[in-house]
């Protein structure tokens, strides 16, 4: 087994990599890989000053920041598993930090772009009361979409007010607002069961065919009712986990407690939302300011 061959099944099975980062990191390395073969280079024979001449072969190809950034990252994880197999001793990647990193502020909605979004779908109807318990429970949980697709009926618990999520092999468990709970207590009580076509199916979430939602399903739900509520912002799944951590801090939660409910393994990914609250205000100030 070649060693991208065999940091695909280490991404897999031992880190259990949610799929979206283990097609981009395979396509990163790949990528490195025949930069490296170019430049006659072996995978284990690439020092540090070889990972910053890669770095500036993207910038030089027009790379964003943002993608020059994902790829170290993506090496530091491949020399990590090389170091595992014994096929390196030292991780090249390791400490290396691109010239230029520009990391940009997630887009969020207002309080009243919320409202507006979520008051959007008609629950007098199947589908709109099925899609508004979607859209209440990813802004009052902030999950990811693929963690509200995967999820299953025993994942929620209604009486107790919160719904148990799980990925990448780790459990989190978020508390629900009241209006969620309303929400999805109406679509399971009166819509789920109408559209179930095998009694056995365990999927939350299921669409019109009674099978269970996929992705891109919901996308197409989500930009539907962006278009019906005359937002211009774009809209995405994303875009409610980046409101729900944002309004959360805003009105006081601690940053530890958005890790948690995110489900960051690391703090630094949650405190992007200080600087958006951060920027907030000082678009506050500049406005209201006599003298700004």
């Amino acid at each position: 087994m070649d060693h991208i061959s065999g940091y695909e099944e280490w991404l897999a099975q031992e880190k259990r990599a949610a799929t979206n980062t283990l097609s981009s990191y395979l396509r990163d390395v790949r990528q490195f890989a025949d930069w490296a073969d170019k430049e006659h280079l072996a995978l284990t024979q690439v020092n540090q000053e070889d990972i910053r001449r890669y770095a500036q072969h993207l910038e030089k190809k027009g790379k964003s920041n943002a993608t020059v950034v994902r790829s170290i990252a993506a090496l530091k994880s491949f020399y990590t598993y090389l170091i595992s197999i014994r096929a390196v001793q030292v991780n090249p990647a390791k400490g290396f930090t691109p010239s230029r990193v520009e990391r940009k502020l997630p887009s969020i909605l207002s309080n009243h772009e919320v409202d507006l979004f979520l008051e959007q779908p008609d629950p007098s109807d199947s589908k709109g009361c099925r899609d508004k318990a979607m859209l209440e429970l990813l802004y009052a949980t902030g999950i990811r979409v693929s963690e509200l697709i995967s999820l299953d009926i025993q994942d929620l618990n209604l009486s107790a007010s919160f719904l148990r999520c799980r990925s990448r092999n780790k459990e989190r468990v978020v508390p629900l607002y009241k209006g969620a709970v309303r929400a999805m207590a109406a679509y399971i009580s009166e819509v789920r069961p109408q559209l179930l076509e095998d009694p056995e199916e365990t999927a939350l979430f299921v669409n019109m065919n009674g099978e269970r939602m996929s992705r891109q399903g919901f996308w197409k739900i989500v930009k539907c009712y962006q278009d019906k509520a005359g937002i211009h912002k774009d809209i995405t799944p994303h875009t409610l986990r980046h409101s729900f951590a944002t309004h959360l801090l805003e009105n006081g939660a601690d940053l530890k407690s958005i890790q948690k409910m995110l489900g960051h393994a690391d703090i630094s990914a949650t405190q992007i939302y200080t600087q958006v609250v951060n920027q907030k205000l000082r678009d506050v100030y500049s406005m209201a300011h006599p003298r700004a």
